[in-house]
């Protein structure tokens, strides 16, 4: 997909609910004694389900909208499959968080946790401006950067660095205040050129940011809400140590998940706060259902974080109980997952490519899958060689010393 295209459709490589940072969770966790399957699980999970949606924006191109979410524009079939894509980036950065606490449990405590997140956080933000943006466009020099959800997780660890310092209890209630408070600043607003535009568009507010007179950013994923959510996975990874019993930590895991979802809908049932823009009543009741479950995620509204992360703890605790073989299948691309996101970006738009060459357009000016059961199953078919890759690359890494593979 070259840029033209791209921009022809609206792309703005916000849609990726990207893993990334997974990438910072897996180093994080590899570096405990033992890794914690159930969490490879659930990270594993979620990159199935972003694989399909990077799926669709590479194989879809003909009925490409501007948001997928859109109800009126949206068929229920593709609706849905992007609404499951919604919870990859919160699992990725709540277990991003928990990992970084397990890491500080087996690497000398806070100051080498906080070490090892200001200098991964450095390195995904380099990598999403290189490595991955190139994978999404082909295009150098690029008209645009695109600030996405690499770069997101990378400054949340880095302000995770920072506030791992403070006891636990106020590291939890700033995740609470940041998570459940922000959509009150969503009132306030800077225009292009204004002081403060720049801050506030990195923070709170999807903007452009022109840098040069030909280069311009585009803060795809704000990133004051995912501050809060890397700051509550930090509080939860205690749940995680050695010392608390499988059965306490999945009692928490039920409690927590079934207020967060409850809290989601009375908030979103009531309409008053929590989701800049409020459901409506549809011309049938299956649009009423989506109008209600499309909530916001640029930047990620309460009503988001608390569906997503509350589904997210509920899984997680049903994994607790899963035979650890039942999981092994599944874990393989959790113990490998920024390794995982970068190779599929690029095997998608070189499959596109190569579709392109051999068969010519057959939608329009592209080559497009025709529906959205398609896209799942090349998603499944491109889902297996992939598993293999992963496989190989966990075996090199761990009898690797290198220092270089130790941030893939």
């Amino acid at each position: 997909m070259k840029r033209s295209q791209a921009v022809e459709l609206g792309y703005d490589g916000a849609r990726q609910s990207a893993p990334l940072a997974v990438s910072a969770a897996a180093t994080l966790n590899a570096a405990a004694k033992q890794r914690i399957q159930s969490i490879d699980a659930l990270r594993g999970a979620v990159m199935l389900l972003m694989l399909v949606d990077h799926v669709r924006e590479f194989f879809f191109l003909h009925a490409q909208v501007p948001d997928p979410m859109d109800i009126s524009t949206t068929s229920p079939g593709l609706f849905a499959s992007r609404l499951l894509a919604h919870f990859c980036a919160p699992a990725f950065i709540v277990l991003t968080g928990l990992s970084a606490w397990l890491y500080s449990q087996s690497r000398g405590g806070k100051a080498a946790a906080s070490a090892f997140l200001f200098k991964r956080g450095l390195f995904l933000i380099v990598l999403e401006l290189t490595v991955v943006s190139f994978a999404w466009t082909f295009s150098l020099p690029p008209q645009t950067l695109f600030l996405q959800v690499i770069w997101v997780i990378g400054l949340s660890m880095i302000a995770l660095s920072a506030l791992l310092w403070l006891p636990r209890a106020a590291v939890l209630a700033i995740g609470l205040l940041i998570v459940l408070g922000h959509n009150f600043l969503d009132p306030i607003a800077f225009a292009a050129g204004e002081p403060g535009h720049a801050i506030w568009a990195i923070l709170h507010d999807r903007g452009y940011i022109e840098l040069t007179e030909t280069v311009r950013a585009r803060t795809s994923y704000p990133l004051l809400p995912w501050i809060g959510v890397i700051a509550l996975g930090w509080c939860a990874g205690p749940w995680f140590g050695r010392n608390t019993p499988a059965g306490v930590r999945r009692g928490r895991l039920i409690l927590v998940g079934c207020a967060s979802v409850a809290l989601f809908a009375l908030l979103r049932a009531t309409n008053i706060y929590g989701d800049p823009y409020p459901w409506l009543t549809g011309a049938s009741a299956l649009q009423t259902v989506m109008s209600f479950f499309n909530v916001t995620k640029y930047p990620p509204s309460a009503d988001f974080i608390l569906l997503t992360l509350g589904v997210g703890a509920l899984v997680l605790a049903w994994l607790e109980k899963v035979p650890t073989r039942g999981l092994a299948t599944i874990a393989v691309f959790g113990a490998a997952p920024l390794f995982f996101y970068v190779i599929h970006l690029y095997v998608l738009h070189l499959l596109n490519l190569a579709a392109l060459a051999a068969f010519g357009p057959n939608q329009g000016a592209y080559f497009s899958l025709a529906n959205v059961g398609a896209l799942w199953l090349l998603s499944a078919v491109v889902a297996v060689p992939l598993w293999f890759l992963c496989r190989w690359f966990v075996g090199v890494k761990r009898r690797s010393g290198n220092t270089l593979l130790s941030y893939l």
